[in-house]
């Protein structure tokens, strides 16, 4: 299934959205009935009742049977979960830790390739595909960070990651909003991100790990994710070169607690080994400057500049894109 959240003025419906399917074709909208399916949060606490009712609609949707259907341009798309009560992400890519604490003049952890890192982000306020990227204060340094995501149902406390993938039900992309110049002050202090790190920004759609056929493999993805920058090609590594599955970012997400249904797991900047594929993030541009030529020369996102993440499987754009324009604000 595809699914998606639109934004709705239907009472109860403003913060989380309306829930539709999406054809996949991606240009129509099943309109879903209200009685039984209000947000895609309330969906997720009760899938294993909901998934079955869904996937009838979608079925009926695909063979031409549901008629209450609008298309993909007469809506407007939140992000899937446009809040939740989780949302954790992960840095599952070595090759973007190491370039990263190379920037940062941090040492690596000693237990870099044996435990996963993670932290908590802000889980509400999540930005649509096509918000824009609020530019507070340009010495902030603005950067984009493509990822994929996972949204999971109910999983229990000291779930193991053999266990794990029974609870990944969703998977979308993710642009983790950066702020690059406040982090390195938020993280010597021993108290992690905060500042640095604003509500994240998704792609339109999201999807069953089925949609994925083989390329959903082993707890990851096997594709390509392309990020462009002002139109122009910035990078295009592999996700399926994760160091950690999600599956063992979920085992050590709950090592000491619990996970609501609906949370939300990064997988952190998708990053290979081979510079050649380009970057998911600016930083990494940078430091690969840094070390190459030894002049930074990339600069942070200023106003105006736009950002579009996207996954492709045999010609289809999977989830959708994330498209968005940097904007100025002014107080």
């Amino acid at each position: 299934m595809i699914l998606a959240s639109i934004r709705s003025k239907v009472p109860g419906l403003e913060l989380d959205g309306q829930l539709v399917i999406i054809h996949p074709n991606r240009l129509t909208v099943a309109i879903l009935p209200d009685v039984q399916f209000s947000s895609l949060r309330q969906a997720l606490e009760s899938w294993g009742s909901s998934s079955a009712k869904l996937q009838n609609i979608d079925a009926q949707l695909r063979a031409g049977y549901w008629s209450h259907t609008v298309s993909t341009e007469q809506v407007v798309f939140c992000a899937p979960l446009p809040r939740s009560w989780t949302l954790l992400d992960g840095s599952a890519y070595v090759q973007h830790i190491k370039l990263v604490r190379k920037a940062r003049n941090a040492e690596l952890p000693e237990d870099l390739l044996i435990i996963p890192l993670m932290y908590q982000g802000a889980s509400e306020g999540l930005l649509s595909p096509f918000d824009d990227i609020p530019l507070l204060d340009p010495a902030y340094g603005v950067d984009f960070e493509s990822e994929v995501a996972i949204i999971t149902d109910a999983v229990p406390q000291g779930t193991t990651a053999t266990e794990a993938m029974q609870h990944i039900k969703l998977i979308m992309l993710m642009n983790d909003i950066s702020l690059r110049e406040l982090i390195p002050r938020e993280l010597a202090t021993g108290f992690g991100f905060f500042h640095g790190k604003p509500p994240s920004s998704f792609s339109p759609f999201v999807v069953t790990p089925d949609e994925l056929k083989d390329a959903w493999r082993d707890g990851r993805v096997h594709l390509p994710l392309e990020t462009y920058l002002n139109n122009e090609l910035f990078g295009s590594p592999n996700a399926g070169e994760m160091h950690f599955s999600f599956l063992q970012l979920i085992e050590h997400a709950t090592k000491t607690r619990a996970l609501g249904a609906g949370t939300i797991i990064g997988s952190g900047t998708v990053s290979n080994t081979d510079a050649s594929l380009g970057s998911s993030c600016i930083v990494e541009r940078r430091m690969l400057e840094k070390i190459n030529s030894g002049t930074i020369t990339t600069p942070y996102l200023k106003d105006g500049d736009r950002i579009k993440i996207s996954m492709s499987l045999r010609g289809t754009n999977i989830f959708g894109s994330i498209d968005q324009v940097v904007r100025q604000i002014k107080r």
